[in-house]
């Protein structure tokens, strides 16, 4: 009789633990949401060149976001910003010259963005920038801010 109690309780937390398990996985799912863009020229994450092309983009593990299309995949750590008062689904680049490195990605749903932190090769062309405006007088230079379109799906 004892051994059909200890049996019972097993089966009925087995099947708990697997309903629970099985109830977060799906909440996860639902509330993955996938940025669509059309990116029309090539551009630099995590110090990797990604061709012009149609991209996802979506939350990979934790604060880290996933950047893929059929030819290339990179995943990049990011952190929260706040939001501004445009609400559109995006993503924004920083233009140096002629190349580009993702740097912001907007959902157009929820409050906050998610700021990628910059790769090896931007905070080079940063430096140089800042060294070259130190010695001339026209002062500091930035990026250039580039916004393609995105949809939420």
């Amino acid at each position: 009789m004892r051994n059909q109690v200890v049996k019972g309780i097993t089966m009925l937390t087995v099947i708990l633990a697997i309903a629970f398990a099985t109830a977060v996985v799906s909440a996860q799912a639902q509330s993955e949401k996938t940025v669509l863009s059309n990116i029309p020229f090539e551009f630099i994450v995590a110090d990797r060149t990604m061709p012009a092309g149609k991209y996802r983009v979506n939350r990979s593990i934790g604060t880290a976001l996933k950047i893929w299309t059929s030819d290339a995949a990179a995943i990049r750590l990011t952190t929260e910003i706040e939001p501004n008062k445009d609400r559109r689904a995006r993503l924004v680049f920083h233009r140096y010259g002629n190349r580009y490195f993702l740097a912001e990605v907007w959902t157009g749903a929820g409050d906050v963005g998610r700021q990628l932190l910059k790769s090896r090769q931007e905070r080079a062309i940063e430096r140089e920038m800042s060294s070259l405006a130190s010695k001339t007088e026209q002062g500091e230079c930035g990026p250039m801010l580039v916004e393609v379109a995105a949809v939420l799906r």
